[in-house]
């Protein structure tokens, strides 16, 4: 028998080590059959979700947070024909000088007039100077300071009746604050932000003459 250093006993030596050897690790698609059986996927990521599906709307609309459907903005309203002789049918009892503005401005966008007071008296004399006339809507800042809300709107809603929609704002935050205003007689307590956004409509129902058509 032939055991000599080439032999055929070294040649088996060579065979186990090529049997234990482990295969290397391969490159360029890598491992995609491993992974397949494996049960993991790991193809390319498509984005499309980010926009909702679909492909996404990239328009003016279809801006939106990664993950939602699009947003879509409320529709300004049409303005109202001028009037030189309109008289207020909104009145407003808010403290903040700069949401104060705000309301005014797009109060004079859509040509509604309406104006501020402080005190029921102050509004007490608007009205005198109105002819008497109801007015359509009143806005409190629930958080006013000097109108005193909560004790102010059972006043006026039990003088002005269901001619005159009281609409209150406050701070997301205040539920029982909220749950109170409705209790005393407002009619509708909206968050600022809320209010905010449906301010143009608000004011353009009310601000309309009565018997006028209200169409945004």
């Amino acid at each position: 028998m032939n055991v000599g250093p080439g032999g055929p006993s070294r040649g088996g030596g060579r065979g186990r080590r090529r049997r234990g050897r482990r295969p290397s690790n391969q490159s360029g698609p890598i491992g995609s059959r491993d992974r397949q059986h494996s049960g993991i996927y790991t193809a390319p990521m498509d984005h499309n979700y980010r926009s909702g599906g679909m492909g996404g709307d990239k328009g003016p609309r279809g801006r939106g947070r990664p993950g939602f459907g699009p947003s879509y903005a409320p529709v300004e309203p049409e303005p109202l024909p001028p009037s030189e002789d309109a008289t207020s049918r909104i009145f407003a009892f808010v403290d903040d000088l700069f949401f104060q503005a705000k309301i005014q401005e797009t109060a004079r966008k859509l040509n509604v007039k309406m104006e501020f007071v402080k005190t029921d008296k102050e509004l007490a004399e608007k009205m005198k100077q109105n002819g008497e006339e109801k007015p359509s809507l009143i806005i409190f800042d629930l958080n006013s300071v000097s109108a005193k809300p909560l004790i102010l709107i059972p006043k006026l809603k039990a003088k002005l009746k269901k001619g005159t929609s009281i609409i209150g704002f406050l701070s997301h935050v205040q539920g029982d604050l909220k749950q109170k205003a409705h209790e005393v007689g407002c009619d509708m307590v909206l968050p600022r932000s809320a209010f905010s956004q449906n301010l143009p409509q608000l004011l353009r129902r009310h601000g309309a003459p009565e018997g006028e058509a209200t169409g945004s």
